[in-house]
């Protein structure tokens, strides 16, 4: 009976929030006014204004409150843990060289904290309880002050429990010291996250009893007898084979979907939308951050170009671009310049396509545009799952998965839709060069070898690893290849200006990241942070850092208080990011200089990852 209650519950929440879509709006709650306020697009463009003026904070002085506050983005009232009362927090805006002075208070009955992510600043100013100090205790105060040393669009978070998937986290925007290498007439931060009225502890508690709880875009007995229609009896075994023995999902792509999820776009839910106004001709700023707890989105512009001018705050070499992924924690800043009085629509849909965000760019606040039909709900492929085919001919498998031995079978319907002799961004390692490889420590021979595995990745607590992953910088993930729109891939990212540590990498560390995902257990090398020693720096010496996906989800992984240089084949302009993500099945490779000492954290953003894929530096 329990359990029935429980779905009753679960099924009515979502019904309301499909039917009503009903949202009073975060920043219009701050204020005390109605979202419905008025029809008149004057009063609504005066809204808006006022919404803004107040939901926005600059200077160099802060005050920071955190306490709880009712919202109603579904119909239903509900209490987020928020900043000076509205969710997302105020917008910050600082300007390089200043120094500010942050102090935040603590209203919440639970010790709290404000991480400033990807800002470059002393260890103990970094905001992580245990590490960088020990949090905000209730009705206490805590005063952050450092010097702001760099530009671009960042993002802030506590990072305390589960406090930033109930509403804890904002936008920074900080101002360059000297001009902006690009010009625009307006500057618009959009910040995507997703809302669910449920406590976050339940949903926790519910991905460990079945971890795909949230997943309702499984394959059916229709969508079996459509394959078989396409494909063949045979060709649909053979595809299938391999999955069903493994009792694995070719679409587990995210642990938490829009069953339970309303996905924002500034506080705003698809039925509202935000909006931002622009004259025609006008070049747009858009600064997009990600600041969901667990949603990966893939984001256009119908009828618009988006020129991708900034990578996690820093200057890249511009990108024209029709759609690109953003995955948890990252930024990019675009330009795109209507050029007319049309509306147009912001859409980020949700990388398990079980939901949307939606904003509206428009000349007349009473004027919106079509929502797009989401794409098809894509399936995992064996490339995801760590295995590299054109080594394998695409023929009879004598290595996969879980060690696996002895399996054949012909290439998947899936996987010839993955032709990377095709892709429109070549081969997977196109763009870079022989001596870029070397420095990697990549050759002909390491890239076909297997990857080994330590002995701490085996036992029950990982159940898979990728036997022969591939850096697939050029890939743009399931879902997104070869759908006939040209997609941002990190090999396309080029810092503007040149890599200040041109220094070969002293050393390499091999980080595997490993899981056990139907029990939704996560680590680092098959070992959890709990029981991991830390990882030790040398000051200022230079590494390298290989991630090794051992799983078939997305990782975004976080190093706090350093850069990470992504190694995408041109070493004199190599991107830094404070968020790099690591696809399904693949390795990735960054180089950090240590130049931050002191102790820091490194870990999966996915926030119900995060407890066991994580790890402490140490640098001294």
């Amino acid at each position: 009976m329990n359990n029935l209650r429980e779905f009753s519950s679960d099924f009515d929440l979502n019904r309301r929030r499909f039917v009503t879509g009903v949202a009073a709006g975060s920043a219009l709650i701050s204020l005390g006014l109605s979202p419905f306020a008025s029809a008149r697009a004057d009063r609504q463009a005066q809204l808006q204004k006022q919404k803004f003026a107040q939901n926005e904070l600059s200077g160099t002085h802060f005050q920071l409150d955190l306490a709880e506050t009712r919202v109603n983005f579904t119909g239903r009232n509900r209490i987020a843990t928020a900043i000076n009362g509205s969710v997302p927090g105020p917008t910050l805006r600082w300007r390089e060289g200043d120094t500010v002075t942050l102090k935040v208070t603590n209203h919440l009955a639970v010790t709290s904290s404000i991480h400033w992510h990807g800002i470059i600043l002393p260890s103990n100013m970094d905001g992580v309880p245990g590490l960088s100090y020990g949090g905000i205790k209730p009705g206490e105060s805590y005063t952050y002050r450092f010097k702001v040393q760099q530009s671009g669009t960042f993002w802030y978070h506590s990072h305390s429990g589960f406090q930033e998937q109930t509403g804890m986290y904002g936008a920074i925007v900080i101002e360059p010291r000297q001009h902006d290498p690009y010009q625009y007439d307006r500057d618009y931060v959009v910040m995507l996250s997703d809302w669910s009225d449920e406590d976050p502890n339940r949903i926790y508690a519910k991905l460990k009893k079945s971890s795909g709880y949230y997943n309702f875009n499984e394959r059916t007995v229709g969508d079996l007898f459509k394959e078989i229609q396409a494909n063949g009896v045979a060709k649909t075994w053979q595809a299938r084979k391999m999955w069903n023995q493994m009792r694995m999902s070719t679409r587990d792509l995210s642990d938490v979907t829009g069953y339970t999820y309303t996905y924002l776009i500034n506080g705003q839910t698809p039925i509202e939308g935000w909006k931002g106004l622009f004259k025609r001709g006008e070049r747009i700023r858009l600064r997009f951050i990600n600041g969901s707890a667990m949603t990966f989105f893939d984001v256009r512009i119908p009828g618009l170009k988006m020129t991708v001018v900034a990578a996690d705050g820093q200057n890249i070499k511009p990108v024209s671009v029709d759609e690109f992924r953003i995955g948890v924690a990252e930024t990019y800043d675009v330009i795109v310049q209507p050029t007319d009085d049309s509306a147009y629509t912001i859409f980020a849909q949700s990388i398990g396509r079980s939901g949307y965000a939606r904003g509206t760019l428009t000349p007349d606040l009473s004027i919106t545009a079509d929502v797009p039909k989401m794409d098809p709900v894509p399936n995992l492929t064996h490339v995801d799952m760590g295995m590299n085919m054109s080594a394998m001919g695409h023929g009879g498998m004598t290595h996969g998965a879980m060690g696996m031995s002895g399996m054949k079978g012909s290439e998947s319907s899936e996987m010839r839709a993955m032709d990377h002799s095709k892709m429109k961004h070549g081969s997977n390692m196109q763009g870079m060069n022989p001596s870029s490889m070397e420095s990697m420590g990549m050759n002909n021979n390491a890239m076909s070898s297997m990857t080994k595995h330590a002995k701490t990745e085996y036992g029950p607590h990982v159940d898979m690893r990728a036997m022969d992953p591939q850096y697939r910088l050029n890939d743009p993930g399931v879902g997104l290849r070869n759908n006939g729109r040209r997609v941002l891939t990190y090999a396309d990212i080029r810092n503007l200006y040149p890599s200040k540590d041109r220094r070969r990498p002293e050393r390499e560390i091999e980080l595997h990241l490993t899981g056990n995902m139907s029990r939704y257990m996560w680590s680092i090398n098959g070992i959890k942070y709990a029981d991991a020693k830390p990882i030790k720096l040398k000051y200022n010496e230079r590494i390298r850092i290989t991630f090794v996906n051992d799983t078939m989800m997305n990782h975004p992984m976080h190093l706090h208080g350093m850069w990470s240089e992504l190694e995408t084949g041109d070493n004199s302009h190599l991107p830094r990011k404070h968020t790099v993500i690591v696809q399904p099945g693949s390795k990735i490779s960054y180089q950090v200089t240590a130049d931050a000492i002191g102790n820091w954290a490194y870990h999966c953003h996915l926030l119900y990852h995060m407890a066991g894929m994580f790890r402490k530096v140490v640098v001294s």
